[in-house]
């Protein structure tokens, strides 16, 4: 993947301090990457250009790779991307409680302004989410304390079904039951699709045979 002058320059300035936080560079993915014991955390920059304007979104999450490894054999991801797929993500706006907010660049000088933004933003809040919510009881937690809402913290609600209620099962979540019937209703909502709900139901026979011994 073709990296833009601007991206090069933003990667420059940002690299130092992710770094100094055991994140390296991927620049083919567009972002950094820290491997932890259980899975990786990861920031994904993505710059959109509109003439003498470029928006920044930052993005940011982890991957669980015992929930992942379950979730990707009954979801439809290309098989490239199946050991890339985050398990939470969403933007520094999201995290913030603004919707809609991107970094809003029109010149050079901006970069070094933003990227401070950023690194504080990570220093003072970022980091420690990160931190606490790769286990899987934070997972447990995050994904499924509000069933019937949309979880702010992934993009793709029906994803979210899927690997709630893994997690739930994988850490022994006494309320599982109820979230089959919950995340059952939720899928009926999003998707017509036949297919996708016997996918879901096919977990479901899964983890009711799991063992994690």
């Amino acid at each position: 993947m073709t990296t833009t002058p601007f991206e090069t320059n933003l990667f420059e300035a940002l690299t130092p301090f992710f770094q100094e936080h055991s994140f390296v560079l991927l620049p083919d993915k567009k972002q950094y990457r820290r491997t932890t014991p259980i899975g990786f955390q990861n920031i994904i920059l993505s710059p959109s250009f509109y003439g003498n304007e470029t928006i920044l979104e930052v993005n940011f999450g982890c991957r669980n790779n015992q929930i992942e490894q379950i979730a990707q054999q009954f979801l439809n991801n290309i098989p490239d991307f199946r050991t890339e797929a985050n398990t939470l993500i969403l933007s520094i706006g999201k995290f913030n409680g603004f919707q809609y907010f991107r970094y809003k660049i029109h010149s050079e000088d901006d970069i070094s302004d933003i990227c401070s933004q950023i690194e504080e933003f990570f220093v003072t809040k970022g980091f420690e989410f990160l931190e606490k919510s790769g286990s899987l009881s934070a997972l447990d937690r995050l994904l499924n304390e509000y069933p019937a809402q949309p979880c702010q913290y992934v993009y793709n609600q029906t994803h979210r079904c899927y690997k709630g209620l893994i997690a739930a099962r994988l850490d022994y979540n006494p309320y599982f039951d109820g979230l089959i019937d919950s995340y059952r209703h939720l899928l009926v909502r999003q998707t017509q699709n036949p297919h996708e709900q016997l996918h879901f139901e096919r977990l479901i026979s899964y983890l009711h045979h799991y063992s994690a011994n």
